[in-house]
């Protein structure tokens, strides 16, 4: 069974550097794949942890939605040297390990 604490933090965590990620690729040529998934992670993220914080019916489906997402976003950020890919990468595995439980 899914630990929902958990599963809010590690939204969370995934949704600051999924933010913090896109905004340092902006401007970085051949991010631009990086800079739409760590978009989409962040808002699906933030809406994953709050559906989650108050026990909706949805939870469930939109946390199977948030681990693909965190799983794609992870192999984009994985491609790049960019310390904020890194983390992204890092806290979007964690995300979607956490979501799967």
């Amino acid at each position: 069974m899914k630990n929902v604490e958990v599963s809010i933090e590690a939204c969370l965590a995934c949704m600051v550097e999924c933010e913090k990620c896109s905004t340092d690729c902006l401007t970085m040529q051949g991010h631009e794949e990086c800079v739409k998934l760590c978009r989409d992670c962040a808002d699906i993220c933030a809406l994953c942890a709050r559906l989650c914080a108050r026990g909706s019916k949805f939870a469930d489906a939109l946390c199977a939605l948030c681990v693909k997402c965190c799983e794609d976003c992870a192999n984009e950020c994985s491609k790049h040297d960019m310390e904020s890919c890194k983390k992204c990468a890092d806290a979007c595995k964690k995300c979607a390990e956490a979501c799967k439980m």
